[in-house]
């Protein structure tokens, strides 16, 4: 019974975590990013199995995890408030070019991130060509020429 509360808390740890770290956090990874990454999840394996490192402790820790993920999966599908407290909602970071900027400041967005995207998929040089940049809920960039 400790492995599964161990495991439940550290799901639900990892979660609120990544949702305050935001959405950026996860949708770019840098070589920093991904050596953390390892690192977390390096640390995780310690803190959930402790000293029993039986295949079957593994196994029940596995099946719990992924039992918690989709109860979190249809409860965010049967609530809405619960799913944008989760995931968040899309968020416009310029209006008619003109950059948003304490949105983009609390999202850890700047302005080369929303140049970069105008660039990659509409070929834009300047952020008046831009209507709006949204950050999207999985910490993607999604531009809207003007």
């Amino acid at each position: 019974m400790e492995l599964i509360l161990r495991g439940v808390a550290v799901y639900l740890f990892l979660l609120v975590l990544f949702r305050i770290l935001g959405k950026r956090s996860l949708s770019e990874t840098t070589t920093f990013d991904f050596v953390l990454l390892l690192i977390v999840g390096e640390a995780t394996q310690q803190a959930l199995l402790g000293n029993d490192f039986s295949v079957t402790n593994a196994l029940v820790l596995i099946t719990v995890l992924m039992g918690v993920d989709i109860v979190f999966v249809k409860l965010k599908g049967r609530y809405k408030k619960l799913d944008r407290l989760l995931e968040g909602t899309p968020l416009i970071l310029v209006d008619h070019g003109k950059p948003l900027t304490v949105r983009m400041k609390e999202s850890h967005v700047d302005t080369e991130d929303i140049m970069e995207a105008a660039r990659l998929s509409h070929g834009l040089e300047r952020l008046e060509q831009i209507k709006y940049a949204v950050l999207e809920r999985d910490g993607q960039i999604s531009i809207i020429p003007s």
